[in-house]
């Protein structure tokens, strides 16, 4: 029945039009209080062979929403109604920008994929946290938050702006996330080398032990799939040696050749970072290739080219303690959390696996 409202009303659509109309809606239901339990209780179905431990916290299950669907804060309780375990919001920047000209939100839909250029539009640091702070949830659910470099800030003064979001937003946030990895901000992806992260991720960890001092706030990097093999490695190196809590793999992919794209080309070679299924092999590979590196000793989030339950099974087979999902969001509808679960559910069931937790990185562990 999405499919077809999809291809009828979304598909003709604006993109970023639609994806404002969508959200709209369902933060409309979330408002009221009978409509939302029983959506909810349809589309947020609890299983309790799934319930999650990672970074020191519990979740209801191990699939979350990505950052980029809410920037500002806006529909954490109308996501979880949709199933999601937990939430990460944002990008969010220091200071409030507007992101890059229309139109910049573009659909593949042979691909099943999507390129944006939104560049990082959100409302800044301080509003976001004044938002989060006068929230009062609904439903349970993690709240992680995902920050970035001010597009006008200077390469050379990114570290102060990632300083001054966290100190604004670390005592709101579950986890916390520095997104280094994102295409569509000037040079912001020159941040993942060793040499200049190293400098960022101490200063942010120390800017959240400061900002919060009753719980320490687990802190994840999110890295390109772009990334050579051995900088993947040395990000995996340096995260161990910092005592980062995790890795979020992958963000989107400025690669077009090689994904078997057959879109239209005047849209594939729109520019802006491409997600969706073209990114799952990579994403998969990068995932593997982590888990070898690090093994149980951060935790790794699995995101890009997540459309359904088996893509989510392999992520946590390739190492992924929780694993993210977006682009296909738009594709599948509101009943895409309840399908994740419940195939997950069913996988574990027939699995060699007696909990969720044995079966994070099975395939990697495996003898050659």
């Amino acid at each position: 029945m999405y499919k077809l409202f999809f291809d009828l009303v979304f598909k003709r659509m604006d993109p970023e039009q639609a994806h404002h109309l969508a959200f709209r809606w369902i933060r409309l239901v979330a408002r009221v209080p009978v409509l939302r339990t029983f959506v909810a209780a349809a589309l947020a179905p609890r299983y309790k062979e799934l319930r999650t431990e990672a970074l020191g916290l519990r979740m209801h299950g191990p699939f979350g929403l990505a950052a980029g669907f809410d920037k500002n804060a806006v529909a954490i309780d109308g996501m979880a109604m949709l199933g999601f375990d937990h939430i990460e919001i944002g990008t969010v920047t220091g200071e409030p920008q507007p992101g890059n000209p229309k139109k910049r939100l573009f659909r593949l839909v042979p691909d099943r994929a999507l390129i944006n250029r939104m560049g990082f539009n959100n409302e800044g640091s301080a509003a976001v946290s004044e938002r989060l702070a006068a929230r009062t949830p609904v439903f349970r659910t993690v709240v992680g938050v995902n920050i970035g470099k001010t597009k006008v800030v200077p390469e050379e003064e990114a570290v102060g702006d990632y300083v001054k979001s966290t100190e604004r937003l670390a005592r709101h946030a579950d986890y916390l996330v520095v997104n280094v990895s994102s295409p569509n901000t000037p040079g912001l992806r020159n941040l993942q080398a060793t040499e200049a992260l190293r400098p960022l991720l101490s200063a942010v960890r120390e800017a959240a032990d400061r900002a919060v001092t009753d719980r320490r706030v687990p802190l994840l990097v999110k890295i390109a799939p772009d990334l050579a093999d051995e900088d993947v490695d040395a990000v995996a190196d340096l995260a161990v040696e910092l005592g980062l809590d995790g890795i979020i793999a992958t963000n989107t992919t400025i690669a077009r050749e090689g994904l078997g794209l057959t879109s239209d080309p005047s849209v594939v070679k729109e520019t802006g970072g491409l997600s969706g299924a073209p990114l799952k092999a990579r994403s998969l590979e990068v995932l593997r290739r982590l888990y070898a590196r690090v093994g149980d000793r951060i935790t790794l989030v699995g995101v890009g080219g997540v459309e359904n339950a088996e893509d989510a099974w392999q992520r946590i087979l390739a190492g992924a303690t929780l694993v993210q999902g977006y682009s296909a969001f738009i594709y599948e509808g509101p009943f895409w959390g309840r399908a994740i679960h419940k195939g997950l559910a069913a996988r574990l069931r027939t699995s060699p696996y007696a909990t969720l937790a044995d079966a994070v990185g099975a395939d990697v562990r495996k003898p050659a």
